[in-house]
């Protein structure tokens, strides 16, 4: 694979409707300070049927504009296949992911890009230290982290779910992810272990999410645990 951008951002960006027009905006100011060369991937896959006006103000946001690549496909999974389609369409050397929702702070970016440049690590990525989303939201992933570090010894990730992630491209081609699903978070850090690749967190804090409901519920919980059982007692799972 030939890179031909050093810092691909992508924007996960679904159902956020016109608020993902202003965290297009300071994504760029930001990233277009850390390199020249960069693109901007929106993904924008949307339900069949539903009112979800995303994929139009992503395609607003990227007219006139060479630098913005934007996915606004019927969904064929939920999370993970959104995040897949965005990273498989990447062509930076070094490859970030991060919602649209402006819950995590943008300027993590950067420090996520100046440590990975570093040349120490394969993927770095952030950990949650404060977090404006609720006691249901803090109480769920506590719960899931600790499941994760009991069924999978060694890892030591603070915060499996935590973004943005950037990793390495040749890295992230030597994934193979398959997730469709909430797991996919989950299955880049086992990558990680099984490949015997290296990563670092950094703290951020989380922001309270204003304009809509989370979109984890219970459902979502059931599906993180039940991938994490099924994951742990495959042949090649642990």
């Amino acid at each position: 694979m030939t890179n031909r951008v050093d810092l691909s951002v992508v924007l996960l960006c679904y159902q956020s409707g016109s608020a993902v027009l202003e965290f297009i905006k300071k994504t760029e100011s930001l990233v277009s300070c850390l390199t020249t060369e960069y693109e901007i991937i929106l993904v924008a896959n949307y339900l069949e049927g539903s009112d979800d006006k995303t994929k139009s103000y992503a395609e607003q946001a990227a007219i006139g504009n060479a630098r913005y690549k934007v996915i606004s496909l019927p969904k064929q999974g939920m999370m993970g296949w959104d995040m897949r389609s965005g990273l498989d369409a990447a062509q930076g050397k070094y490859i970030c992911v991060i919602d649209g929702d402006g819950q995590f702070p943008i300027e993590s970016i950067s420090a996520c890009y100046k440590e990975i440049l570093l040349g120490k690590f394969d993927l770095v990525k952030t950990y949650r230290t404060k977090r404006g989303d609720g006691v249901y939201r803090r109480l769920i992933s506590g719960i899931y982290n600790m499941f994760f570090s009991i069924l999978f010894p060694g890892i030591n990730s603070r915060d499996v779910n935590s973004k943005p992630k950037i990793i390495r491209a040749d890295a992230y081609a030597r994934m193979g992810l398959l997730s469709d699903d909430w797991f996919i978070d989950a299955e880049i850090m086992l990558k990680i272990r099984d490949l015997n690749m290296t990563y670092l967190e950094l703290p951020i804090e989380f922001y309270e999410l204003s304009g809509r409901s989370s979109f984890v519920k219970f459902p979502a919980i059931w599906e993180f645990m039940k991938n994490l059982i099924q994951y742990r007692f495959m042949k090649n799972g642990g």
